[in-house]
């Protein structure tokens, strides 16, 4: 019995896509993916007083990160530099990416910047934002409570 299969060009075209951007790319880059700029993995998650904000940033120290917050947005920025250590071990792959990363991240409106603290342990970075205070709203009455009559003249023009 012969089986019938449907054909999908577009899921074929979409692969073929994604296979000749792999080749093109690893062309380009030489020695495989070892050129790709690199950018920490993020982790955000919120609880009912603060934002917080993990970056995951193994093999750097606390000196080789920077934390900037102004005009709304946090900013951290940090090199992991390759050791040049020669030994007789040989290398036949290289996949953790090294170089200077900058990631810029919006803060929620009224956040006091002051009140922002960071901290790095086992290679995880950890800033919290605590959340500003909800404005409360404010009853406002109408007028005085009594009738006020307006006055005015009419203009011709």
């Amino acid at each position: 019995m012969a089986t019938v299969v449907r054909w999908q060009p577009w899921t074929e075209l979409a692969g073929l896509q994604t296979e000749m951007s792999r080749l093109m790319n690893g062309l380009l880059e030489g020695n495989g993916k070892t050129n790709q700029s690199w950018v920490p993995a993020l982790d955000v998650w919120e609880t009912d007083t603060e934002v917080v904000y993990a970056f995951d940033l193994p093999g750097l120290t606390e000196d080789e990160i920077a934390i900037e917050a102004h005009d709304g947005s946090l900013t951290v920025t940090g090199e992991r530099t390759r050791t040049d250590e020669t030994s007789n071990d040989r290398f036949y792959r290289f996949e953790r990416r090294y170089g200077t990363f900058t990631r810029t991240i919006g803060l929620p409106q009224g956040v006091s910047e002051d009140a922002i603290q960071a901290i790095y342990t086992n290679g995880v970075l950890e800033i919290h934002v605590p959340k500003p205070e909800q404005a409360k709203p404010r009853r406002i009455q109408v007028g005085n409570g009594s009738q006020a009559t307006i006055e005015g003249e009419a203009t011709k023009k």
